[in-house]
Order: structure tokens, then sequence, then C-alpha cells
């Protein structure tokens, strides 16, 4: 799929440390992610782009492309 840092992609937020985020995405591949620009909380689906968290996702939407994400990489 290319640089991480090419387009946004969906992943779930496992910790936040003040401004600071740890998100999970497909594969368990772990970033870090400045999360101060949008209202989440740990266990919530975000969508990151270029370090940044920029938007929640719905929870069924986030799944549905975590596992595309799978499927494309097998």
């Amino acid at each position: 799929m290319g640089d991480r840092y090419d387009l946004a992609q969906v992943g779930k937020v496992i910790e936040i440390n003040g401004d600071t985020s740890k998100v999970e995405m497909g594969g368990g591949t772990v970033v870090s992610a400045i999360i101060g620009l949008v209202d989440a909380k740990v266990g919530d689906y975000v969508l990151v782009h270029a370090g940044y968290v920029i938007s929640k996702v719905d929870m069924e939407k986030a799944l549905q492309t975590l596992n595309e994400y799978r499927e494309e990489a097998e």
C-alpha cells in the first residue's frame, strides 16, 4: 500500500497521553499520532493522516475498512 503517510488510514486508539495517542492500525502496527484536534477516547476508531488524528469514524465502517486492508495484504 505504499508509505503510511500517502493516505489516511483507519485505526483504533489504544492509548492517549496529553495530545499524543497510540493508534493500532491493521496487522498490529502501532503509530503515534497527534490527537488534540479530535474529541476521541481510548477504544474509538479514528482516521489518521500524516501523523494526525483527523476524525473519528463509525466503528462498523472502520472494521469493514480494516478487513479490506487485511485482505489486500494477503
